[in-house]
């Protein structure tokens, strides 16, 4: 069990690479290691989710489960006038994106160790942004979508990408009962982007 990326201490021998992507027109840079999501290079959907994703420039903004940073950085990158928060569970995760953080000059970022929103649960923020961890189950899916709901100001978004054999409609069955405006933004690859939208 603790070799899960979505474990606190993952117990894999440290495997560390650095792998360069361009998100978004960007060139970014990536130290990524075993025991963390998607260790070979940025996984397929979170370029879906990040391609789709459309941010003010002043947004406040979560990333839940950032694993080693690249939604989250890239949307540093996307709201520069506005701030970031990276979240993830994985201790290893958190170091990785705190060093790609500084590897890419990003600074309007804030990157804590995290059980789904323990540690911020007192904030509240314009949009989060989750490539959920399919792996840890739908009882973790669906908190994350119900307490991000709670999370977000009124008017705020909830970015969403999931694959269609890993859960999208039972996702989006549970979206639509919380924040009961969702949109299928696009697909891509079996990949699908939800947006979800909090009254105001």
């Amino acid at each position: 069990m603790s070799d899960h990326y979505y474990s606190q201490t993952p117990g894999v021998k440290h495997d560390r690479q650095i792998h360069e992507a361009n998100l978004r027109g960007y060139s970014l840079r990536f130290m990524t290691d075993a025991g963390v999501f998607s260790k070979s290079g940025v996984d397929y959907g979170s370029r879906v989710l990040l391609d789709a994703l459309v941010l003010a420039p002043s947004a406040q903004v979560l990333d839940v489960g950032c694993g080693y940073g690249p939604i989250g950085l890239t949307a540093a990158k996307l709201a520069p006038e506005g701030h970031v928060t990276m979240i993830d569970i994985n201790e290893r995760a958190v170091e990785l994106s705190q060093e790609n953080a500084k590897l890419n000059g990003i600074t309007n970022v804030t990157i804590l160790q995290s059980d789904i929103y323990e540690s911020v649960k007192d904030k509240s923020y314009d949009v989060i942004l989750t490539n959920p961890p399919i792996r840890a189950g739908k009882q973790v899916v669906h908190r994350i979508f119900e307490e991000g709901y709670e999370r977000l100001k009124p008017g705020g978004k909830m970015w969403v990408v999931i694959q269609k054999k890993q859960g999208a409609p039972s996702a989006e069955a549970k979206l639509d009962t919380l924040f009961g405006d969702v949109e299928e933004v696009t697909k891509d690859k079996g990949y699908r982007i939800f947006l979800a939208k909090k009254s105001s």
